[in-house]
């Protein structure tokens, strides 16, 4: 790009962030230095490299969806939590938005995220472990009572029985009193990963798919704020998988949402503003930055030159991240404040729109308030503290992160190129069907684990604490247990809850369930009905397995 074509874009920047609406806040340095909003080539310079890096707010997005940066708005604060039952996690809602959480997001239990309701035998001494229990609608007011549904975003990670949660929180809004209409917040629903990597599925990929698109109509026409659909690659990469991967296999997955909500007839400038993502912030400081601006870039490409996305909205990559969890190590557990301050941080300068933070004790028990304190207040920190949010992409122009932005897009692009060969009619959602059947994800997955593996056992790569200065003062942690009487209480209250509710009215419901699931209307008005009678998520799940089958993974040596 030449010098005028760069005076150019900078005018066009300029208009775009004096048209914005900006924060009130002081944007110097520590020394009151004033720095611009933005940074670019030097007046009158060429730079090649323009196209591709482009300016804040304008296409490709290399530097971030909006011209203001985080001067306009700051990530949002929204830590992941849940545990116990619905009392226990509300609390801790309580505590994270009185404590600067901008939004919440809802970890559920291994019962409810594989649709079993906690009296279920295979729910016995999981119930309320590694998140919230929830079997009705019920608890779902329960865990947001004082938490106003349609003033708060709330995301949901759950992805198997995501349309049943969805439903019961929308029953839970309308007992509010809330507008339906207003609520916003994010579900994360992607079953494509599932299948690829965590493995919490219930039916076959065509059920799922189906209820995935109609919850995608249901919010274009509801609830247009609402965002049903959350692209996961941070599972992904906990599996093992390298930085690339994570990238290519996540943005595959959501061109074949794409596929899937043009199937249905809908109108990508309308849709797609409601996919997001979800990723991982690993450790590798600036490969991650590179990554997260390689997302956005090839995103907004795809989405204009292959689906015809014509909107900057539609274009807009937005995404979620979390710390790596694998990252964090039971030995000297506190050095895990370090890992995950500079994972945040990695994050931040890759332009995240919102962010959790992973708590130091995370690897040996669900976190304590205190550890849960320090992780919000890590965010606290970065934001408030250290200046990144006076200057948009303040790493654009390195030669060093433009250079690995350029080489992850490029192997990205690679792996694009293999799904679809994989595919038999030239669709990604095909490539991705068929490399999940024939155990092409997990297998490269697993390659790319076990090579990373090796290097840590020769030595070539360093854990502090595991494979290098072992040595420690420190004391064991005290960490956060979940008490067998909270399965017991939850038993208990379900048990009650079903002689108390009208009997006939959830078989009704169930059935009618049973019968659009034979038809081709959308499924979610009668799941509404069902959650509305307190049909359980069990019941609700257990319907549909009777109708769709469950899903077994086949067996590969």
């Amino acid at each position: 790009m030449d010098a005028e074509q760069i005076a150019t874009g900078r005018s066009r920047w300029q208009q775009r962030y004096d048209a914005s609406r900006r924060r009130e806040a002081d944007f110097t340095t520590l020394s009151g230095t004033e720095v611009e909003p933005v940074y670019g080539p030097p007046e009158g310079s060429d730079d090649p490299r323009m196209d591709r890096i482009g300016w804040p707010g304008e296409f490709p997005f290399t530097r971030g969806l909006y011209a203001t940066g985080y001067r306009g708005r700051t990530w949002t604060i929204r830590q992941f939590a849940g545990f116990g039952n619905a009392e226990d996690t509300n609390e801790r809602y309580k505590m994270i938005l009185n404590s600067g959480g901008g939004g919440l997001s809802v970890a559920f239990d291994m019962p409810t995220l594989m649709g079993r309701d906690s009296d279920d035998p295979k729910s016995l001494g999981e119930v309320g472990h590694c998140g919230v229990a929830i079997d009705s609608a019920a608890d779902m007011d329960r865990l947001f009572n004082g938490i106003p549904l349609q003033d708060v975003t709330t995301s949901m990670t759950i992805s198997g029985p995501a349309v049943p949660a969805f439903v019961m929180y929308l029953v839970a809004a309308e007992r509010q009193g809330a507008d339906i209409t207003k609520l916003n917040g994010t579900l994360q629903t992607d079953i494509f990963k599932e299948y690829i990597a965590q493995k919490e599925w219930l039916f076959p990929p065509e059920p799922h798919l189906r209820l995935i698109g109609d919850l995608m109509e249901y919010c274009a026409a509801n609830i247009p704020a609402y965002k049903p659909l959350s692209v996961s690659g941070y599972h992904i990469r906990e599996a093992g998988s390298t930085a690339a991967q994570e990238l290519a296999y996540t943005l595959a997955d959501g061109f074949g949402y794409v596929e899937l909500g043009l199937s249905r007839g809908l109108d990508i400038d309308t849709f797609a503003p409601g996919l997001s993502f979800f990723f991982d912030s690993h450790l590798d400081f600036f490969e991650e930055i590179a990554k997260f601006r390689a997302s956005r870039r090839i995103w907004a490409r795809w989405l204009r030159d292959v689906y015809g996305a014509k909107t900057d909205k539609a274009q807009w990559l937005r995404f979620h991240t979390q710390t790596a969890g694998v990252s964090l190590t039971a030995q000297q557990p506190t050095l895990n404040v370090v890992r995950t301050a500079v994972e945040a941080l990695a994050a931040i300068l890759g332009g995240t729109n919102s962010l959790h933070t992973n708590a130091l004790d995370e690897t040996l028990a669900l976190p304590t308030d205190q550890s849960a304190e320090i992780a919000l207040r890590t965010q606290s920190v970065l934001m408030e503290e250290i200046g990144v949010t006076n200057v948009a992409d303040p790493l654009g122009g390195s030669w060093y992160v433009e250079a690995l932005t350029d080489k992850i897009e490029a192997e990205a692009e690679e792996i694009f190129a293999r799904i679809k060969e994989m595919s038999p009619d030239g669709t990604m959602t095909g490539g991705i069907l068929r490399g999940i059947e024939d155990g092409w994800f997990m297998a490269e997955i697993a390659d790319a684990a076990f090579e990373y593996q090796q290097k840590l056992e020769k030595g070539e790569k360093k854990i502090v604490g595991v494979n290098t200065q072992t040595d420690t003062v420190a004391g064991e942690l005290e960490i956060l247990r979940v008490s067998h009487e909270v399965e017991i209480e939850q038993c208990r209250v379900l048990a009650a809850r079903k002689v108390q509710r009208d009997e006939n009215q959830v078989r009704r419901t169930l059935t009618a369930l049973v019968e659009a699931s034979r038809g081709t209307g959308s499924l979610i008005e009668p799941m509404l009905e069902a959650a509305r009678a307190e049909a359980t998520m069990g019941e609700i799940c257990h319907v549909l397995r009777d109708e769709w089958g469950e899903y077994r993974e086949p067996a590969r040596f």
